[in-house]
Parts: structure tokens; sequence; C-alpha cells
């Protein structure tokens, strides 16, 4: 009688490659100033409730980080140049490096402007192998770009995901099919991608502190302890990630939010920072023609204790106007304030995309 043989084993390898841009903000700001290059820079405000967004290589050797408040990262790094951020000016390069990669395939799955997910289990230009084709994206990237990007190679997403932070900046790592399980089990779970210090500090207590010991776990235990995400960190333990590579995965939601430079004490200022903010979310979701049914609110406190209120229409919103006028009913329905604010935010999502907004309608909030 023949073996019976798994129905995944009788499916081609796939050839997965995750390019991550190294330092990216940074590195834009060090190419296009010279007087930048070699400094210790972060791309961000320096001001007293200015946050990192991003640090160079020269930075993060004093321990300057993204989303470090700036005033921590001018402490660890007393020479440390702050530049404001210019996101038209990444997001134009972002599409420079995208050419690149639909140049060698189709699907390609954007995580952010500086990372994607490429499937080059067939590419364009008929290079032999994966590792091949990485080789000639960082090389072309750099060509017409200038920077520098990391790679991962592996046969599924989390493990090329893994495989890119291994030799940054400018590296390339692979792992094959027979590398991979032994690469997970000899990992620290906390520097596992998809999970965070909290979930780590969870399985440590547990006694889970490498991918060898939740490999040793149970489905029924993983799922008992996390849940649905048990079932994720059974499959990944043993190398194994189904997920596809989607391209062009549609946005689900487009919002704003600012922390500011001091509280907000009054409910007018309040109300001005939050029309602020629906003007800028409006401003995407009509160059975008990105049109959704709910819009979310934010606030932080002073004390940092933080609230969201939502409110979800039939159809999608017909206007900055009725934005407006939503973003104000759920703010006011927080008044009066318990304290001062800290931060707010306005996040449109529900989206119908690629539509015309409907014709406006009577509105009517109450």
């Amino acid at each position: 009688m023949s073996p019976i043989i798994p129905a995944a084993a009788t499916q081609p390898t796939r050839k997965i490659i995750h390019v991550d841009m190294d330092a990216f903000y940074a590195s834009v700001e060090q190419r296009d100033d010279p007087a930048l290059r070699g400094r210790p820079l972060a791309v961000g405000g320096s001001r007293e409730r200015g946050v990192v967004a991003a640090a160079s290589y020269e930075a993060r050797a004093f321990g300057v980080r993204s989303a470090m408040p700036s005033r921590t990262a001018a402490r660890l790094c007393p020479g440390l140049v702050f530049v404001p951020p210019r996101f038209e000016r990444y997001r134009e390069v972002s599409a420079t490096i995208r050419e690149v990669f639909l140049d060698h395939t189709p699907l390609v799955e954007p995580l952010s402007l500086d990372e994607a997910y490429l499937d080059v289990t067939e590419n364009r230009h008929g290079l032999p192998t994966a590792t091949a084709v990485a080789r000639a994206i960082r090389a072309e990237i750099r060509a017409r770009t200038g920077l520098t990007a990391s790679a991962g190679v592996s046969y599924n997403k989390f493990l090329a995901k893994m495989a890119s932070d291994m030799r940054k900046p400018d590296g390339l790592f692979v792992l094959t099919p027979d590398q991979g399980p032994a690469f997970v089990e000899a990992l620290a779970v906390s520097r596992f991608h998809g999970v965070g210090p909290a979930t780590a500090a969870r399985m440590e207590a547990l006694g889970i502190r490498t991918g060898r010991d939740l490999r040793e776990r149970s489905l029924a235990f993983l799922t008992e302890h996390f849940g649905k995400a048990g079932a994720h960190f059974h499959a990944i333990a043993r190398g194994i990630d189904e997920r596809p590579v989607v391209p062009d995965r549609p946005r689900k939601s487009s919002g704003s939010e600012t922390t500011y430079d001091r509280d907000l004490a009054t409910p007018g200022e309040v109300e001005a920072g939050l029309l602020a903010l629906a003007d800028e979310v409006w401003e995407w979701c009509e160059r975008t023609g990105s049109f959704g049914r709910s819009v979310t609110i934010k606030v932080r406190y002073s004390d940092f204790r933080q609230i969201t209120r939502s409110r979800t229409l039939p159809s999608p919103i017909v206007g900055n106007a009725e934005l407006r006028q939503m973003a104000l009913a759920l703010l006011r329905g927080t008044f009066p304030l318990p304290r001062p604010v800290r931060l707010l935010g306005v996040t449109v999502s529900g989206f119908e995309a690629g539509t015309e907004p409907p014709a406006q309608p009577s509105l009517d909030l109450g």
C-alpha cells in the first residue's frame, strides 16, 4: 500500500522574500542632505512632547528608537540632530521601490512605506532562485534610490520576516525548508514577529522562553491561554505559516492623531484640535476615493487614561461637513472634560473604496 502523503506536501515550496528598508526615513534625510551623513539623526519633533518617528543607525547606537519621546532621545544622545518628517518625500521614494518589486513579481504585499512581502515562486525575469531575485532587488533599489535594503528569503512569510532582521543593515539572510524549524526552536519567543512584550511576558510566566518551549505545548494548551492566536503560535513554532502574499490588500481604515505640546484644557481647544484632524482624514478620503461608514475618535487625558467613541452610519459619509459633525457629536458626549487632553485622534473605517460619495442627505445628528 502506498503511503498517504499530506496534501501540503504535494504543493510546490513557496519562495517568499521580505524586504525591509534600512532606517528608511532617516536614510532618506541623510541621502538628501549630505551634512547629515554619519551624524546621529532623529526624524520627528524636538519639542518637549515630540516623538521619534525614525532614528539613524548612528543614533540607535546610543539607544534611540522609534516611538521614543524626543526628550528621552535627546538625553540618551546629546548630539542628536532632529529633522521634521517629510512624508510626501518618503512616499515618492517608496513608489520607486515598489516599481522595483513589481518588475520582478506582481505578488507584492506592502506592509508600510518601507517594507513588503513578495512571492517570487515564479518571477518575471526567470531567475533560478529566490536568493538571486533578492540580490537583484537590493541592487536595483541601491542603484535607483541610493538607499540600502535588507531582505529575508524563506518558504513562508513568518520566516522571511524573521530572516530579514538577521543581518541588518544592508544584509541578506536565507532560511531553507530544512533550516526553518531548527531556527525557530533556537529563537527566544520575545524575538518572534507578532509576539509583543505583553504576550512574551505571559509566555514567560508559562515557562515558554524559546521556540522549542513553544513547540512542546499542545494546541489545546495554547488555545486555552492565548485564544485564537494559539493556533498561530502552534504553527509557527513548527516553522509553518500558510498565509499567502496578498497584493493590494484593501485598506481598512485611515486616521490621524496628534500629541499636543501642551494639554488642551478647554472644550473649545479640544474641539478645534479634533476638527483639524477630521479635515486631514477627509483630505485623504477624497484623494484616494475611499469613503467609510464609521467614525472613531480617541481622547487621551493628561493622566494617560484613554477613551474611544465610535458611530457607524448605514451608508458612507458624504462630505467633510458630515465627518466634522459626527466627530464633534462623539466628542461632546465625553464632556465635561474630566481633565486636560494630551492626545486626540480621528479615524474613518468601513470603506467603500473607489466610488463617489453619495448625494448629501439632510443631516440631523442631534
